[in-house]
């Protein structure tokens, strides 16, 4: 069974300052391997360039999302503002991926005409972004497991590290063999590595904001774990969706033996739910005789 730890999930404050201190620091390599990019030639470079400032987009989505989620509820939006931390994700997941093309083309163009490039330069730079990636996925790697947001910035600064070590290698590759199209391959190979590690965002995110089971979430395991606790006949019109990227919520009908007991029922059934990752469940009571098969289906 898939259970949820909840002990080691990010405050709103803590998450907002590892947000805001790895907008900063990576706005600032940003700017500066640009620079570099640009005096030295490196498509590389100003390519992975692009992806960190896509990644300062991201962050700044996943920061927006943090505070939305934390906004109280109000008479006109009685989950608060929770689903716009879904629809910021699927936004910073089709954002990556429009950058992807950029970094193509021009990878293509420089590909077929290829252009000399100071291999140590964007060695010396790109190992700047190793140090710089890997910080930042430092300060958001507490609350990965509980926020799609954070983890999707947790995941592209772990594969950005790793993207500037590739830069790191071309440099030196071209410094010593002087072969320049090393350059625009890096360039292309990046766009891969964001496709890639962007698709589970992607598909997750979907999935939370058409009201999908979410990820982690198993609707046969729970329904099995309901059925065996003493008093549970049978579970049905099961639905369960994100109210948010932290916080999941269900729907079922539960059928009892015995209606009197239906207080002990409801607490151990919530109590699993809750081990399950199930924040938020309503529980509809029901015994066989007057069992409801007025939804089938929904």
């Amino acid at each position: 069974m898939h259970k949820h730890n909840h002990t080691h999930a990010m405050t709103v404050g803590t998450a907002s300052r590892a947000l805001l201190i790895g907008i900063s620091i990576n706005i600032a390599y940003a700017l500066a391997e640009v620079a570099v990019g640009i005096r030295i030639g490196s498509m590389g470079l100003v390519a992975d360039a692009g992806h960190n400032l896509s990644d300062v987009a991201g962050l700044l989505l996943a920061l927006i999302a943090v505070r939305l989620a934390a906004r109280k509820a109000t008479a006109k939006y009685t989950f608060g503002y929770r689903k716009a931390s879904i629809l910021i994700s699927l936004l910073n997941a089709l954002l990556l991926l429009a950058a992807v093309v950029g970094i193509i083309r021009e990878s293509i163009e420089r590909f077929l005409d290829p252009q000399p490039v100071a291999g140590w330069g964007v060695a010396a730079t790109a190992a700047a972004g190793v140090a710089v990636n890997y910080l930042s996925a430092r300060l958001l790697r507490s609350g990965k497991e509980r926020d799609l947001n954070i983890r999707g910035a947790y995941l592209h600064m772990i594969l950005d590290a790793l993207v500037s070590v590739g830069v790191v290698v071309s440099g030196i590759v071209i410094s010593l063999t002087g072969w320049n199209v090393i350059d625009p391959i890096i360039g292309i190979v990046v766009a891969g590595i964001i496709v890639y590690s962007s698709w589970n965002l992607l598909t997750a995110s979907f999935r939370l904001a058409v009201d999908g089971v979410p990820d982690g979430i198993d609707v046969a395991s729970i329904e099995q774990a309901l059925l065996s606790i003493d008093g549970i006949r049978d579970v049905h019109h099961i639905h369960i969706w994100g109210i948010s990227t932290t916080q999941n919520a269900m729907t079922a009908h539960l059928v009892v033996d015995d209606l009197s007991s239906w207080e002990s029922v409801r607490r151990r059934a919530k109590r699993l739910l809750a081990e399950h990752g199930i924040d938020h469940s309503t529980l509809e009571i029901e015994t066989e005789a007057g069992r409801d098969s007025s939804c089938d289906g929904c």
